[in-house]
């Protein structure tokens, strides 16, 4: 990692989550032997925006990323992981970073349900369903 890069995801981890969903986007393009061209034309974007996005410019809106992520059946991990992180004020460590993030994603996703799930299932609980039977203690 580039000294300036280093210093940019202590600074703003939206411009590191840019240069690495930049990255990640060439990679599956050019694996997919699609051009900027054909890309940018299925985006509805130009080839220029493409490149900048693909360069990771700080200028380039996330929701270009994904919009870029989605058609290229990109795990959008790359993007949404690190920002969780950032939210939370913790240091995204970048081994995350490396490959495809779709298992951590599919994993976060599957807690979260599983939280609002049980904490549902509290809430619609009759209190009388966990009381203890008379006659139970005897």
């Amino acid at each position: 990692m580039s000294q300036h890069l280093a210093t940019s995801v202590a600074e703003s981890p939206i411009l590191y989550v840019k240069v690495l969903s930049g990255r990640q986007i060439e990679e599956a393009r050019k694996k997919r032997r699609l051009t900027q061209r054909d890309l940018a034309r299925e985006l509805g974007m130009g080839v220029r925006w493409l490149r900048e996005i693909e360069a990771g410019n700080p200028r380039s809106r996330l929701d270009d990323h994904l919009a870029c992520a989605y058609r290229l059946d990109l795990s959008t991990g790359h993007i949404l992981i690190p920002l969780l992180f950032a939210g939370q004020k913790m240091c995204f460590p970048r081994q995350l970073a490396i490959g495809d993030l779709s298992d951590l994603e599919r994993l976060c996703i599957e807690m979260i349900a599983q939280r609002n799930l049980d904490h549902l299932t509290r809430a619609l609980t009759p209190a009388w369903a966990n009381a203890v039977p008379a006659g139970a203690g005897l």
